[in-house]
């Protein structure tokens, strides 16, 4: 498993490990001394016979294209701010099912929505779980209610 380091930390391991190979050190305690192991190392000693030094260096690893824009990415969030009721939607509360088929009705990009999440995440969005009241609540009952009946027992 490739460890969680920066590339240009883990380029300057393999170029040490090259280093040391070079001194004439064994495989393994050249594994033992970059913390890597013995047939990463085997590979690394193969590619630095093979190709040289800049066969080690780092490599720049494309990243995925993003499926929504800028531009649909600021729409998207305008839509949102809105609210739900002015989507279409019965009530005032967005899920991601929702955001999720808001998305596919006006861009046609189709998201799993729990991975619509990472997407509200980057945009700036962020959870909120709404308050549950009874629907028969009456605030101005509970205004009228004595003070001492609003308070904790100890």
């Amino acid at each position: 498993m490739r460890p969680k380091r920066s590339a240009e930390a883990l380029e300057m391991r393999r170029l040490g490990a090259a280093r040391l190979l070079k001194e004439g050190k064994r495989i393994r305690e050249t594994a033992r001394l970059v913390g890597a192991s013995p047939s990463a190392v085997w590979e690394w000693k193969r590619r630095l016979e093979g190709e040289g030094e800049e066969a080690l260096q780092a490599r720049p690893r494309p990243k995925r294209k993003r499926r929504l824009s800028e531009e649909q990415q600021q729409r998207l969030s305008e839509l949102l701010l809105q609210g739900p009721r002015a989507a279409g939607f019965p009530t005032e509360l967005w899920t991601l099912k929702r955001v999720a088929q808001v998305i596919e009705r006006e861009f046609g990009i189709r998201y799993h929505p729990a991975h619509v999440w990472r997407i509200l995440r980057a945009m700036g969005f962020s959870y909120q779980k709404p308050e549950r009241r009874a629907r028969e609540r009456d605030e101005e009952a509970i205004r009228r209610w004595p003070l001492w009946s609003r308070c904790k027992p100890t």
